[in-house]
């Protein structure tokens, strides 16, 4: 068994990449997942520059090789179905832009997220079912789930051009968010080279049995994120699907980007689930069963921790994070 542990490098965003890998070796992690596009910039990868130049991209791998650690992943999560001008054409060539880059480095992996188009032809924002009781809402999920095939059929074609596997986070507001959404995916386009990205914290709060998830799913899971979530007090009244959420001021400092003009809001303060350390939201033992589940289908598979805990800092929270993955695989 030689899985790959590592990490997203999001959260060292302020760091370069050098500095960001040294990080992720002092606390023994040899795999590494960049951004190129999507949701949020990519300080860590040159998309342009490595497209254009194979001695770039030479010299790119040999960054991380140097430091005995390889790059698994590219990642690439936003709304490329967005009808939103500002959001979806350019998420979606970021797409297109991040497989043909990955095909070029000779990396596996590209990670993104399904999107979400309008409700009808003529929308101006996506529009996200949950629960299709009414009529109406299976209208929209009909004209969506057109909409997505069609986009996923091309992205699919141009990945098993460019011998990359996609894997598809299942993340709420996104036409695929759960194992079943995504399997409708796969199977109703015919896809073969787009997958699963196991990022389980997305599942918890939903109320999702990850280990289930991953034998049912079995060997669409490409790829994996090592992300904890946990139920707060704040679910008693609130529910998983709560919309509490407040504007973050256009001039704030810090904020996140989503779109040209859009980024994220801020969190209730008491919150129905929040994001926490890979360890404390879940214990070890069930990270050694989420890690011997993912082996079971593919014993090389990278494992990379995505850490969003607000109670630590960027280090300190990746390194407790790591401790506790590192506990977990020495288990099995």
């Amino acid at each position: 068994m030689a899985l790959k542990l590592g990490a997203y490098t999001a959260c060292l965003h302020d760091r370069t990449l050098t500095e960001a890998l040294d990080i992720l070796k002092e606390n023994g992690l040899t795999s590494v997942e960049v951004n190129t596009g999507g949701f949020i910039p990519s300080p860590h990868c040159p998309v342009d520059l490595l497209l254009s130049s194979a001695k770039a991209r030479e010299e790119y791998l040999a960054t991380f090789a140097d430091r005995g650690m390889e790059l698994t992943g590219l990642n690439c999560n936003g709304n490329p179905l967005n009808p939103l001008p500002g959001v979806g054409p350019k998420h979606a060539d970021d797409l297109r832009r991040t497989i043909r880059l990955a095909g070029l480095l000779g990396v596996r992996h590209v990670v993104t997220m399904s999107g979400t188009p309008g409700s009808d032809p003529d929308a101006k924002y996506p529009s996200w079912v949950v629960n299709p009781w009414d009529g109406v809402y299976m209208d929209v999920l009909d004209y969506q789930w057109g909409v997505a095939v069609e986009f996923w059929k091309e992205i699919d074609a141009l990945a098993r051009e460019n011998d990359v596997r996609v894997a598809i986070e299942m993340h709420p507001h996104n036409l695929v968010f759960s194992p079943v959404t995504l399997k409708r995916l796969v199977d109703t386009g015919g896809l073969t080279n787009v997958g699963a990205e196991m990022d389980p914290s997305h599942l918890m709060w939903q109320g999702m049995d990850v280990i289930a998830s991953i034998k049912w799913l079995g060997p669409l899971v490409f790829h994996a994120a090592a992300k904890d979530a946990t139920l707060c007090p704040g679910a008693d009244i609130r529910g998983v699907l709560d919309t509490s959420f407040t504007r973050v001021p256009a001039d704030a400092d810090g904020k996140v980007p989503t779109g040209y003009g859009f980024w994220c809001n801020a969190w209730p303060e008491n919150p129905a689930w929040k994001f926490v350390a890979v360890g404390l939201g879940n214990d070890v033992p069930f990270w050694t069963e989420f890690l011997r589940a993912l082996a079971e289908i593919d014993p090389d598979i990278a494992v990379n921790i995505e850490h969003e805990d607000a109670a630590y800092s960027q280090t300190e929270g990746l390194a407790l994070a790591a401790k506790n993955l590192h506990s977990a695989a020495a288990a099995l």
